[in-house]
């Protein structure tokens, strides 16, 4: 495990830090209400809620919004093990696939339970220099806790060479 992973948890649980974050570096994330409802080194849960900003024509959630909160879910534990990693290691996404099952209205919950498998992806590229492809699996429910929409997030690790 990443030794900052700690750090970096106590720094985006922080309700307002997490905000700002957002504010700086991804402000469609702000602006949509995006929310961390837990964390830890195996899953996170990123909650978002329906409302005129989220909406569609036809009276709920819109599908890019639901796209960027099932991102978050599997990004945040791929950011969470890179953070202040020597050698540094990127992060990409490559492909995102999306399956909708249920209008999505009220607060939405994403949950990716993958946090092991990326785990293992960064410490493979850090220790052969190659780089590491991982599909994070992200299940997005409504408050009945019905499926509403599931996604899966390509992600490319790639430890960084240091410049001689």
């Amino acid at each position: 495990m990443n030794s900052s992973f700690n750090a970096f948890r106590k720094q985006i649980s922080n309700p307002l830090k997490f905000r700002f974050f957002l504010l700086q570096r991804l402000p469609s994330a702000f602006f949509s209400g995006l929310k961390i409802r837990s964390f830890d080194q195996n899953q996170s849960v990123i909650g978002v809620r329906y409302s005129w900003f989220s909406q569609n024509p036809f009276r709920s959630m819109y599908f890019a919004v639901q796209s960027m909160a099932a991102e978050m879910s599997t990004g945040i534990l791929g950011f969470a093990q890179i953070y202040q990693r020597k050698p540094s290691v990127s992060m990409l996404v490559l492909k995102v696939e999306g399956h909708f099952t249920k209008k999505a209205t009220g607060f939405i919950s994403f949950i990716c339970k993958d946090g092991q498998m990326i785990e293992e992806a960064v410490e493979k590229t850090i220790q052969t220099g190659e780089g590491q492809t991982v599909i994070c699996h992200s299940i997005g429910t409504n408050e009945q806790q019905e499926v509403v929409a599931e996604f899966w997030v390509t992600w490319t690790f790639k430890a960084k060479q240091a410049i001689l």
